[in-house]
């Protein structure tokens, strides 16, 4: 095959397009927003600063960030036809599938016939933003037999998604500083990563030139997928799968023996590490220290120790953000929605990004299956 007409599988490799919203830093191994490193973000602004900074280009002032965060409590609320159609979604699909329904669903019920200004497309994150957290928390409850708790204007973004879910018990994650903080580092450090699949996803639809809700849809059936958001569940599974730590080491040798995949480990884009672990795997080993979690440290640490030793692969952010979901009480089966709560903002950005210098993405490809034949010579034998 000629060198024009090299296959990269998976596109690995191939540079498709230019962003100005994240990049991988190479000589900092940082992951960056608009410049900043997530590791700085994750410590110093809340996630209503970042999703600001990722949809702005740059950080609020307190000003700015008032009258977004007065924009979004005011839609979070969810009209009793979206309640009783989740209501009557069953309680055995996967959460993403509910998740993905309604995202369409409040896609036909913008009254404004979509355009491509980026006014209207932040209008539309914004309102994802503000509904998805309360479609998520109702989800969970529902499916426990608990009454759904209706949305608080006076908490923040944060705050007012594990209130939903947990309620105002005084042991509730929603009243625990650290357990406010710990979430909400994992949502900005899933925030956004340049042209994941989903992502990619997501600027695939954009470039048809069809809306937002059908490019976020798309986006959330990608990020479905266990090689991808799904991840998270999946390594929460493996670990309750091997429940002992003295078991852990065995576990990997016989999964790499076997060439199994073990999720939670290595990235294509990353070359010396993933540059969010370490915020997410202190976030995940407080957590721990404080909810009785040591046997799953413990199983982090040998597992990370015996991938290393073997391949040299190291863990990626999903394989702290699992166990952490898991002590701040989440069924595993809502982790990947969790994950969209935060990358609808990326996906937003990236959307708005994608129309401004738009170009239909349309790869070619190399066919390889039997030649031109005729059916006329087959009928006349």
């Amino acid at each position: 095959m000629s060198q024009e007409n090299e296959v990269r599988k998976g596109l690995a490799g191939v540079v498709a397009d230019y962003t100005a919203v994240s990049k991988v830093v190479p000589e900092t191994n940082s992951l960056t927003y608009r410049g900043y490193p997530v590791q700085e973000l994750a410590k110093n602004c809340t996630f209503e600063d970042v999703a600001y900074l990722l949809w702005e280009g740059e950080l609020p002032t307190p000003e700015q960030i008032e009258q977004r965060n007065i924009e979004g409590k005011a839609l979070r609320e969810l009209d009793p036809d979206l309640i009783k159609l989740i209501d009557v979604l069953p309680t055995t699909c996967h959460p993403m599938d509910v998740l993905r329904t309604v995202v369409s669903y409040l896609g036909t019920k913008d009254p404004e016939f979509f355009t491509t200004s980026e006014e209207h497309i932040q209008r539309i994150g914004l309102h994802l933003l503000a509904q998805l957290p309360t479609a998520v928390a109702y989800d969970i409850r529902r499916r426990k037999g608990l009454p759904f708790i209706e949305p608080c204007d006076k908490r923040s973004f944060v705050e007012n998604f594990l209130y939903m879910v947990f309620g105002d018990e005084p042991d509730s994650p929603a009243n625990n500083p650290e357990d406010i903080k710990a979430f909400e580092q994992s949502l900005i450090l899933y925030a956004e990563h340049s042209f994941n699949a989903s992502t990619f996803t997501s600027r695939v639809v954009t470039s048809t030139r069809s809306d937002a809700y059908s490019a976020i849809t798309a986006a959330i059936g990608a990020l479905k997928g266990p090689l991808h958001g799904g991840a998270n569940e999946f390594v929460m599974h493996t670990m309750l799968e091997i429940d002992d730590p003295a078991k852990a080491a065995d576990w990997v040798n016989n999964a790499l023996d076997n060439k199994d995949l073990i999720m939670g480990f290595g990235h294509r884009v990353y070359k010396k590490g993933d540059s969010r672990v370490p915020t997410m795997e202190a976030a995940f080993k407080e957590l721990a220290s404080r909810k009785n979690g040591q046997k799953w440290v413990e199983m982090y640490d040998i597992m990370a120790k015996t991938m290393d030793e073997r391949t040299g692969i190291k863990p990626n952010l999903d394989f702290p953000s699992g166990p952490a979901y898991y002590l701040l009480g989440f069924d595993v089966e809502f982790f990947t929605p969790l994950f969209v709560l935060a990358r609808v903002t990326g996906w937003t950005a990236h959307i708005i990004e994608q129309y401004k210098n738009n170009s239909l993405i349309r790869p070619l490809s190399a066919y390889n299956g039997v030649p031109q034949r005729s059916i006329e010579e087959l009928v006349s034998k």
